[in-house]
């Protein structure tokens, strides 16, 4: 059976090019806004570098199965990645490159990115850990979990269904908490 092999170190190159990317883009944009190659009428954003540079990465990535070339196509798919993601805020409203869903989309990408490499370079501790913890305690975990994730939407809004939504899910992960916590006491006392 062929098994896939994680090459974390590539993935980790390309996830600081893209940072660093979009910080560069970022930057210079804010200090020279009106940097833009125009050209018959056609305003030449950096996305389409950035689409470039990724075709590019991508191309000599898959064709290639050489160390510096893959760190090299690793970078200019990082780069690329973040000059896209820089303008993502202008390409998805037509006029807003200050938007600061440009930053949203940022972040979840980044928190992606990471989990992504987290659990490629961990997959095997991760596994054990959670499967050992979950086998006994998955209603204690997702009770946690949904008491913890419904609290901040009771108290950062004064929408009635939200509020009443949040309230009900707290309720029912409170109760799921404890339960387990009574049956784990009745285990202990039987034993």
């Amino acid at each position: 059976m062929n098994q896939f092999e994680a090459r974390v170190h590539l993935a980790t190159v390309a996830l600081v090019s893209f940072i660093s990317s979009f910080l560069v883009a970022r930057t210079f944009t804010t200090f020279f806004p009106s940097q833009v190659i125009i050209t018959s009428g056609i305003h030449i954003h950096h996305f389409w570098f950035g689409i470039i540079l990724l075709a590019v990465g991508g191309w000599l990535g898959i064709n290639y199965r050489h160390k510096d070339i893959e760190i090299a196509a690793a970078i200019l798919y990082g780069v690329g990645g973040g000059l896209i993601v820089d303008e993502v805020g202008l390409l998805l409203t037509f006029r807003d490159y200050w938007t600061g869903l440009t930053w949203v989309i940022l972040i979840v990408m980044l928190a992606v990115i990471s989990v992504l490499i987290l659990l490629t370079r961990y997959r095997k501790q991760i596994r054990e850990e959670l499967s050992e913890h979950l086998s006994g305690k998955l209603a204690l975990t997702l009770g946690i979990f949904f008491a913890a994730i419904s609290f901040p939407f009771i108290l950062q809004t004064d929408n009635l269904v939200v509020i009443a939504a949040s309230v009900g899910v707290m309720l029912a992960a409170v109760i799921v908490i404890g339960v387990f916590l009574i049956l784990q006491r009745r285990k202990r006392q039987i034993h």
